[in-house]
């Protein structure tokens, strides 16, 4: 047994900001934040529903609000950035092989895209936008 026991260096806790691709990545973690707030936005609003017709005109009054706008559009940000970031490091994450070929990175990723594209025009139509 060593008389010297390991004493690890603690980073600083700027350590992201040493090279642009930790301060991305950092990004990308922090917009998370987002949109976990965005759920649980769905859940007040599920539970507002069930609460009755009183409580759930209060729900949509206060998602009027101008703090309630900004906030939506933080989110909307949050997850598109979220998205197209993930989407980019697909070819990476999840490689796909057939037979002795990988496909191309720039098939998968767009891929996601046009099923990306392909639900969201399925939701607008839903909401009633077309």
């Amino acid at each position: 047994m060593s008389r010297r026991p390991l004493v690890r260096e603690c980073p600083p806790t700027t350590w992201y900001f040493r090279q642009p691709r930790y301060l991305r990545y950092m990004s990308r973690e922090i917009t998370s934040i987002f949109v976990g707030a965005y759920c649980v936005l769905l859940v007040v609003g599920l539970q507002r529903l069930s609460a009755g017709p009183a409580a759930w005109e209060g729900f949509l009054l206060a998602l009027q609000s101008a703090d309630s706008i900004v906030f939506h559009l933080l989110a909307l940000a949050a997850a598109l950035y979220h998205a197209a970031t993930w989407f980019n490091a697909t070819q990476k994450a999840m490689p796909l092989q057939i037979g002795e070929d990988f496909v191309p990175g720039n098939v998968i990723s767009g891929a996601h895209y046009v099923a990306w594209a392909a639900l969201s025009v399925v939701v607008l139509y839903l909401a009633g936008v077309f």
